[in-house]
């Protein structure tokens, strides 16, 4: 009953850009705090952004500070990861997730949280 639904992952060229959707149904977005993670086969997942559930605040790891944004709209009960220049490293499946609490932490293994989506791929051509 509760799921959530990436979409936007793709083939994307060196420089160019994309927009992941993460959208809920079931429940309000608003009320969660979101995270996402990314994950190459044969390796662990791990937390790339998050935004928390009461005050939007957004947290991202280093290595793509500068690069992605999370954002949030109420709405269209969705939240987006932009990703500006992706690189070959950042070809993987992208999960957004959901938890109840208040707060959050990127890179993280993502233990806390309650939902998650089937992922959306990315590629990043040569």
């Amino acid at each position: 009953q509760l799921q959530l639904v990436e979409s936007g992952g793709g083939l994307v060229q060196p420089g160019g850009s994309l927009r992941l959707s993460c959208k809920a149904s079931g429940f309000f977005l608003d009320y969660y705090s979101i995270g996402w993670f990314r994950q190459a086969p044969g390796k662990e997942r791990e937390g790339v952004a998050c935004m928390t559930s009461v005050d939007d605040k957004t947290y991202l790891v280093d290595s793509v500070k500068g690069q992605s944004t999370i954002s949030r709209d109420g709405g269209d009960n969705t939240v987006y990861l932009q990703m500006n220049s992706p690189k070959p490293k950042d070809a993987d499946v992208y999960t957004c997730a959901a938890n109840a609490l208040e707060y959050c932490s990127p890179g993280v293994q993502g233990d806390e949280y309650d939902c998650w989506g089937e992922g959306t791929q990315i590629a990043v051509s040569s």
